[in-house]
């Protein structure tokens, strides 16, 4: 209290960050590419096929304000069990539009390359299923994706693509 007997203004609490905002407001196949090799051939395959899934992520600002675009790129390569035929190829660009506020600038990098792709796996991974179902193969059902790895992973090699490039002689 203060001395008049009235109650001293308290300091205003300290400004609470406003919450992130996300929202997907549409996703959608920006190219795609399945060869059904095996057809095409004639192959016959016995024992169980080697997959190999390859993963690339892209994320760019958008002309409105709070707008990104976020893809995932998979390859994906069915062979036979010996390695020595391909199956199929699928190659899948799939894409959502975000609109994301209140994340500060030095997370917005982690949180496109990361959360954005999160949101939008279980649809890729549905279209996935379908394409190769329809492509005469089983269906595919992708194995959980690490985004925090992957980003780690990117994070690293272009680290290590930058000192090699300041290291190397200049002519």
């Amino acid at each position: 209290m203060a001395e008049n007997g009235t109650t001293a203004p308290q300091p205003e609490a300290a400004a609470q960050p406003a919450p992130v905002k996300m929202q997907i407001l549409g996703q959608f196949i920006r190219d795609m590419s399945f060869e059904n090799i095996l057809a095409q051939k004639g192959l016959k395959v016995e024992g169980r096929p080697a997959i190999s899934v390859q993963v690339a992520l892209d994320a760019k600002k958008r002309e409105e304000e709070h707008q990104f675009e976020v893809a995932t790129k998979v390859k994906i390569e069915s062979k036979t069990e010996s390695g020595d035929q391909t199956l199929f190829i699928l190659e899948l660009d799939y894409a959502g539009v975000f609109h994301i506020e209140n994340v500060p600038d030095e997370q917005m990098h982690p949180f496109l390359m990361i959360e954005c792709p999160r949101m939008l796996f279980p649809f890729l991974r549905r279209v996935t299923h379908d394409i190769t179902r329809d492509g005469g193969f089983p269906p595919l059902n992708l194995d959980n994706i690490d985004f925090v790895q992957l980003y780690r992973q990117d994070m690293q090699r272009r680290a290590a693509a930058q000192q090699e490039a300041a290291s190397a002689p200049v002519n």
